[in-house]
């Protein structure tokens, strides 16, 4: 006679809320590296974009890293978890922002 199969429950972690949003959402709102402009990553300037996390990067005091280390990891971040979901365009300009961010830190190759 074959055993009744256990039920599988889903596990979560303690003390996490689950609300229904990703978790790379809450990181960008809430990441201890830098304060980013609202919307940033969705200029089409890829200019703006790079001048915006140069601002934001050299302005934090928060973060662990050189100012340009931290503006290329938040822009490497969104890159990475937006995924799919971005759409060709959009990743183009973002690719284009690393670009112009390695040109204001004065960091051409």
């Amino acid at each position: 006679m074959a055993r009744p199969r256990a039920k599988k429950h889903t596990v979560r972690r303690a003390g996490r809320k689950s609300s229904g949003r990703k978790w790379s959402a809450h990181v960008n709102e809430t990441s201890d590296a830098m304060d980013l402009r609202g919307g940033i990553f969705k200029s089409e300037d890829p200019e703006k974009i790079a001048r915006s996390l140069k601002r934001s990067a050299t302005k934090s005091r928060r973060r662990k890293g050189t100012p340009y280390q931290s503006a290329m990891s938040m822009l490497n971040f969104y890159i990475n978890r937006a995924g799919k979901n971005l759409p060709e365009k959009q990743q183009q300009v973002l690719e284009d922002a690393k670009g112009e961010l390695r040109k204001v830190f004065g960091r051409e190759v």
